[in-house]
């Protein structure tokens, strides 16, 4: 029997205190739903959704004051950027799913997968859920002095939606309690306890923000974690770095998430 397909839609959703910015595809295929680096935007996601072509169906959004619609919020906190993901596919009427997610994104994946194993048909993280103790005092100021200095020109780019209406400290708050979930102890066991399929895409070298080799240290805090749960692989390795890897290698990702939907149907 031919599945039920759904029209495309874009509109916004609400939730909590604000309503977040989102567009479905839409057609009869395998959710994906698509999560944002920290302060970036669904336009990120283009290429990836233009390779996997129309056979899927492609669900992104804007976060909490994230892009140029997506409403301010009392709540930037990572819980509340988990509970965006359950507001999102009620809205679409979509129970199961198979979420994508880079950098910030990718944690907010994996504890959404790993609180919800029925619900995830699996996930791909891109480039970010590195159990490593990163953050440190120093790191911390360093973190704060970071976005007090560009604090002073990214209003000016906020109408294009490049930058999120967020105050400095916010941004930083939101940044540095990231730190704290992706400690070993914190984020180790939340990738321990996923029991579906999970391929990871990493990138090389640096990132914004980031000095000498700190980012190959945190994803070689990875090595453990594939070792542990055999649910968990590293799909690829690419030559980008953190903040390119969408751009330069969306057919990597785009891989993943059929090597994953694979697995999940072969599963069943």
């Amino acid at each position: 029997m031919a599945k039920s397909s759904t029209p495309a839609w874009t509109g916004m959703v609400p939730v909590d205190d604000t309503a977040l910015a989102a567009t479905d595809t839409g057609g009869p295929g395998i959710p994906v739903l698509y999560l944002n680096g920290q302060f970036a935007t669904q336009g990120y996601w283009r290429r990836v959704i233009c390779e996997l072509g129309p056979d899927w169906r492609h669900i992104t959004y804007d976060e909490r004051a994230r892009g140029k619609k997506s409403g301010r919020s009392a709540d930037y906190s990572f819980e509340a950027a988990v509970r965006d993901v359950d507001a999102v596919l009620a809205a679409r009427g979509v129970d199961r799913a198979l979420v994508v997610g880079w950098s910030y994104g990718a944690v907010v994946a994996a504890h959404w997968a790993g609180r919800n194993p029925e619900r995830a048909m699996g996930a791909v993280l891109v480039d970010g859920a590195a159990p490593y103790d990163w953050l440190d005092e120093a790191m911390e100021q360093r973190i704060r002095k970071l976005f007090r200095r560009i604090g002073w020109f990214a209003p000016l780019l906020r109408p294009t939606g490049l930058t999120p209406r967020m105050t400095a400290r916010e941004q930083a708050d939101s940044n540095i309690e990231l730190g704290r979930l992706s400690r070993e102890r914190e984020l180790g066991p939340v990738l321990d306890g996923i029991t579906v399929p999970v391929r990871y895409v990493l990138a090389s070298g640096t990132s914004f923000g980031s000095k000498g080799e700190e980012q190959e240290k945190i994803r070689a805090g990875l090595d453990p974690v594939f070792e542990r749960n055999p649910n968990i692989r590293l799909g690829a390795k690419v030559a980008s770095n953190h903040g390119a890897i969408l751009k330069k290698d969306f057919r990597a990702v785009a891989e993943s998430v059929r090597e994953v939907a694979a697995l999940e149907r072969g599963g069943r």
